[in-house]
């Protein structure tokens, strides 16, 4: 169990259930912008355990890689290391229970989705496994394939059940692009916060944060543009929580000076969150 002393706003985090909750949150968000009428409380179930047991394994391979007196180590890397064992069984298990609610409660189509997903997961490991864990361009590269899986999973627990729609209109919609964006930005502005701290080369720090806001802005613009062209107003809630989202890490970007490490990592998840509570009931024709 976490120490008395932790803070519960960091409990999230260290237990691995940031990014669960992430992925739940959104996928209400593409059910809704998708009009899915029904989806069945054990695709959120699935997709929170799925997720749960990815985070749980990224976190044990990520700490074993940097080692026990690496300067790399964080928080939750200590975490998971102190209770290597408990994490390991935890996460077997809610790996086995989301493929047997998926086989069991949903759609047979989820099976070839999931498949993909599975081999892609696979290069996503193979990445950190050999990569260098100190080289910018190595963690850009797994950065992107961490976002788009992440995307992918979420979308797919919803699109199983628009049976008009198959694996081509999935990869081609504009928003599990757009959220495989803003997972990859997130992803992204964690690594860039934390080498900030490790750097004393003004240059790569500037470097660092042009990569960052750029890519931002970009994606703010992007979303802003599908969010007007929507003559229905069906996906504007979900383009401007892209947005939103965006506009967040961008704020938490040039404030985070004032934040230490962790606080930055809970904070860059609630940008991922807070703008699904603000759009997700919202009208369709904001």
């Amino acid at each position: 169990m976490p120490d008395r002393r932790t803070p519960l706003w960091l409990l999230p985090n260290l237990l691995s259930l940031d990014a669960p909750l992430v992925a739940v949150a959104w996928l209400y968000l593409f059910a809704r912008t998708w009009r899915v009428d029904y989806l069945p409380a054990v695709a959120y179930v699935a997709l929170g355990l799925a997720v749960w047991a990815v985070y749980i394994f990224d976190r044990l391979l990520d700490a074993g890689l940097r080692g026990t007196g690496s300067d790399l180590l964080q928080a939750r890397h200590r975490f998971h290391l102190a209770h290597k064992r408990a994490f390991f069984v935890t996460g077997m298990v809610a790996a086995l229970t989301a493929l047997v609610l998926a086989l069991v409660a949903m759609p047979i189509e989820v099976l070839r989705y999931a498949v993909l997903g599975f081999l892609l997961t696979l290069v996503f490991f193979a990445m950190a496994l050999f990569s260098n864990q100190r080289s910018r361009e190595a963690a850009y590269a797994k950065n992107a394939l961490a976002g788009l899986v992440f995307a992918f999973g979420t979308a797919v627990a919803v699109h199983v059940y628009r049976p008009m729609y198959g694996l081509v209109d999935l990869m081609k919609s504009r928003e599990m692009i757009c959220f495989g964006m803003l997972c990859m930005l997130n992803i992204t502005a964690i690594d860039v916060w934390e080498r900030d701290r490790q750097e004393d080369d003004p240059e790569e720090k500037a470097g660092g944060e042009l990569s960052l806001t750029l890519p931002l802005i970009l994606l703010g613009a992007i979303a802003l543009v599908f969010a007007v062209l929507d003559r229905e107003a069906s996906t504007r809630p979900f383009f401007y929580a892209i947005l939103t989202g965006a506009a967040l890490l961008q704020v938490i970007n040039r404030m985070r000076a004032r934040f230490s490490v962790e606080s930055l990592r809970v904070l860059a998840d609630a940008a991922l969150v807070v703008p699904v509570i603000i759009f997700a009931t919202g009208s369709p024709t904001i």
